[in-house]
């Protein structure tokens, strides 16, 4: 046997095991908190069930991702150029849940985006709101009605069409109660996000700026962006080069 071929069957048997380890430092979805005080990181995982290859994974984090940045200008010129969310990547119809009580406050608005149904859920006692897009189905919710922490609100679906046959993930964005801001959910939901990162469908890529190498690499570290604010990476040196940009 090669030895490249040897290195990727081990590389591919790794995974499972590298799965397990993820599910075992992956808080629950529906444990409360023992402790009385409010928690540093007040939102759970929007799923039941643990990451896994039959459940859900990380696809895209939020931030300046290389896919993002290639956007900046287009798909995402109105929330500073960078990814304003987490995408999950998830087959069609895997339940989700809420990541913390609140109060629904819209139901399919297409003005928040992430066609083909998306939920808003105001948490005021966070002062933060949860929006999931990309829905296989209109939430059975409607607004004001109350929500629990870890209860059953909507079934993922496929940004490319309901027929779930694009790219099916979730799309969870967590906003100011304006639903203005938007701010990095890894630095808000109790997980494991370094090791989330590890197998994901995206992993951890974020665009350079080579005039400040360390700036927003890391999944924890990324910027707040506010809708139709400037375009946060715009760098004049970037890596890798934006081939498409021209000369400045």
């Amino acid at each position: 046997m090669h030895t490249s071929t040897r290195t990727r069957l081990l590389t591919w048997a790794a995974i499972p095991l590298m799965v397990l380890a993820i599910a075992a430092s992956v808080p629950g979805a529906t444990v409360a908190q023992e402790d009385a005080e409010a928690p540093e990181r007040p939102f759970i995982l929007p799923f039941q069930d643990p990451p896994g290859p039959g459940t859900w994974l990380l696809g895209q984090p939020y931030g300046n991702t290389l896919g993002a940045y290639r956007q900046r200008n287009r798909t995402y010129v109105r929330s500073g150029g960078i990814h304003f969310g987490v995408d999950f990547s998830t087959p069609c119809g895997t339940p989700i849940v809420a990541i913390a009580d609140g109060v629904v406050f819209a139901v399919d608005n297409q003005n928040f985006g992430s066609p083909p149904h998306n939920l808003m859920i105001d948490h005021p006692t966070e002062e933060y709101a949860s929006f999931y897009g990309h829905l296989l189905e209109p939430p059975e919710l409607t607004v004001g009605q109350e929500v629990k922490q870890g209860e059953l609100i909507a079934l993922s679906g496929d940004s490319a069409s309901s027929t779930c046959r694009g790219r099916p993930h979730l799309h969870l964005e967590i906003r100011d109660l304006q639903h203005v801001w938007k701010y990095n959910p890894a630095t808000l939901i109790d997980a494991d996000w370094d090791n989330l990162a590890l197998i994901g469908s995206f992993g951890p890529g974020f665009e350079y700026n080579l005039d400040n190498p360390r700036q927003w690499q890391h999944i924890e570290d990324q910027p707040e962006a506010v809708t139709g604010g400037p375009i946060l990476n715009d760098f004049d040196n970037p890596w890798p080069p934006d081939w498409n940009a021209g000369p400045r």
